[in-house]
């Protein structure tokens, strides 16, 4: 959850839920989840895979999963900004501002 910790200083506008960061819009929903390597033998150096989830709200209402992509950098302000350029591109908002 350190990664998450981090990323929320970087979207002013995500909610921080304890388990993912999240950011809502009315038409949209996107989840930012942090995952840790289980393979043992890598070393404790690799950072932690950022799993970004996309959910668009269907007629009734709901928030339907659409699709989502794994990110791993090491360098947290360069992992910020594909997530954004990422988000901005799939659904034409900008997380720092508002997902409109």
């Amino acid at each position: 959850m350190e990664t998450l910790q981090q990323l929320r200083d970087y979207f002013p506008t995500a909610v921080f839920t304890g388990k993912c960061l999240v950011f809502i819009s009315e038409d949209w929903r996107v989840e930012l989840t942090e995952h840790k390597d289980s393979d043992y033998s890598r070393g404790a150096d690799q950072p932690s895979v950022i799993r970004v989830r996309i959910f668009r709200k269907a007629v009734n209402g709901e928030f339907v999963p659409g699709f989502y992509e794994d990110f791993q950098l090491p360098i947290l302000g360069e992992l910020a900004e594909q997530i954004e350029k990422y988000v901005q591109l799939a659904i034409g908002a900008n997380l720092r501002e508002n997902v409109e």
